[in-house]
């Protein structure tokens, strides 16, 4: 039989279709075929100074990425940071016990997504005054050079927090700085690359600030933490780093009180409310292989109230036999934070500190090498130095980015041992803080003090001094 040409082409046609495609099923355009379709494309990605501009465009514009808040042990914190430079009231010679880490750097977060505990990161704190002193803004501090733009601080940290929220395990973590600028004359210690400044007086210079290790240990009370290390002196309420004030200068009392202390001290949360401090240093501003070095001994109490509008932490920091040597000041201090409504509180601070035996001025006893003598009763080669003084810091939040703060504080250095004039001092200040999203703040101030008893200010030339000033903190 003779082949019907007609249905040869149909069977060949059928033949051709997918084997998926059954009789009586369109057969899909060539455009639509997943068999013909392009892979998609990924994205190059991006580098590590990109990610890190992204941070800061995100910032910047308010829209970063949100994250749940971790769980805390503990009363609430009474405070909003931002704008407040500590969303608890602050202790020093350890971290807020039951207080999780939830800070997110720019650098980290452009590294590895700040998902590692060890993190690195820090701020440029560039800043400028206008004085009616022409050589010197001192006693005051940090803006001491008068009429300058400077740079205050460059500072890189690398910490790893212990977590002390959780009850389980023992934890650790550690603190490494390195601080330049101007304010390393704030910080050094004698024995620590302290020769550029008290040898030297360069304007300049770089401080190993703040070389610690914690281990928290849970099983003790509600958790204990013991710091050994370099340290920030443990009372008070303003710091040597910029981001942890509320101002940018700083009272006159921080400016002659101890800054760092090198040695051990243990922290431990009671409970809710109480937490007790005991330590053994070096001394104040020494490193312990230092003539200067001898065992002291620093004890604090901190007491917070059931709603946590109120804090009261005091201490005896640096005792010993108190007599004359580098910065060994014997300090007893005492802070009360006090918070008024949701959007206003307050800080004060007061202190006593003295050294025995200090030379006198002009006596036949040389004083130590970055210290000054004290101006004591005529005949006397020595004398006891002793000084009183009172800070107040009273805070306004205006928004989650902007808030005022008012200080006064008087300072009474009865022999001058401290600033180099035997003279009581006032100062009050006006600030407004501005945040621009979290990496960048801006500290505009108004500040005028007055020596009362002789002339202390533009190297001994004035009784009174007026200074416009401001910072910038550019985190990173």
């Amino acid at each position: 039989m003779r082949p019907n040409p007609r249905r040869c082409f149909y069977f060949l046609l059928l033949c051709m279709l997918p084997c998926d495609i059954s009789l009586g099923q369109q057969v899909p355009d060539q455009a639509d075929s997943t068999f013909d379709a392009p892979p998609p494309s990924t994205p190059e990605p991006k580098s590590l100074f990109a990610r890190w501009a992204d941070f800061y465009r995100q910032d910047w514009s308010g829209t970063p990425t949100a994250s749940p808040t971790p769980a805390r042990r503990g009363v609430p914190s009474p405070l909003d940071s931002p704008p407040f430079p500590n969303a608890d009231w602050s202790y020093g010679g350890s971290p807020v016990i039951g207080e999780p880490d939830t800070n997110s750097y720019p650098l980290m977060t452009a590294i590895n997504q700040a998902k590692s505990r060890t993190k690195l990161y820090g701020w440029l704190d560039p800043t400028l005054n206008l004085s009616t002193s022409a050589t010197s803004n001192a006693p005051e501090a940090n803006d001491v050079y008068s009429n300058r733009f400077e740079m205050n601080q460059i500072v890189l940290y690398a910490e790893r927090l212990p977590d002390s929220v959780q009850r389980d395990h023992i934890d650790w973590g550690y603190h490494l700085t390195a601080l330049y600028g101007t304010d390393y004359r704030f910080t050094v210690a004698e024995g620590y690359f302290s020769r550029p400044w008290l040898n030297h007086h360069r304007q300049y210079g770089f401080d190993p600030t703040l070389e610690y290790v914690d281990v928290y240990i849970p099983q003790v009370a509600q958790g204990m933490n013991v710091r050994v290390g370099r340290f920030i002196s443990v009372p008070g309420i303003e710091a040597q780093l910029a981001p942890n004030n509320y101002i940018f200068s700083h009272s006159l009392l921080y400016a002659i009180d101890p800054f760092t202390d090198t040695g051990l001290i243990a922290t431990v949360k009671l409970n809710d409310r109480w937490l007790v401090q005991l330590g053994m240093t070096a001394g104040h501003d020494v490193a312990v292989w230092t003539p200067d070095a001898k065992p002291s001994l620093t004890a604090c109490l901190s007491y917070t109230t059931k709603s946590a509008n109120d804090n009261f932490y005091t201490c005896a920091n640096g005792i010993n036999d108190g007599k004359y040597a580098y910065n060994n000041l014997q300090q007893y201090d005492a802070t009360w934070y006090h918070k008024f409504s949701k959007t206003v509180h307050m800080a004060t601070e007061a202190w006593y500190m003295y050294e025995r035996d200090v030379p006198a001025v002009g006596g036949g006893v040389r004083p130590e090498t970055g210290t000054n003598a004290a101006y004591c009763l005529a005949g006397e080669q020595r004398c006891t130095a002793p000084e009183y003084a009172v800070v107040n810091f009273l805070q306004k939040e205006l928004s989650s980015h902007n808030f005022l703060s008012f200080r006064s504080d008087f300072l009474d250095d009865k022999k001058g041992q401290r600033t180099g004039y035997a003279t009581r001092y006032s100062e009050n200040t006006f600030m407004w803080c501005h945040w621009i999203g979290t990496t960048v703040q801006i500290r505009p101030e108004v500040r005028f003090e007055r020596a009362w008893d002789r002339k202390a200010y533009d190297n001994g030339q004035r009784h009174n001094q007026l200074t416009v000033a401001s910072d910038l903190i550019f985190h990173f």
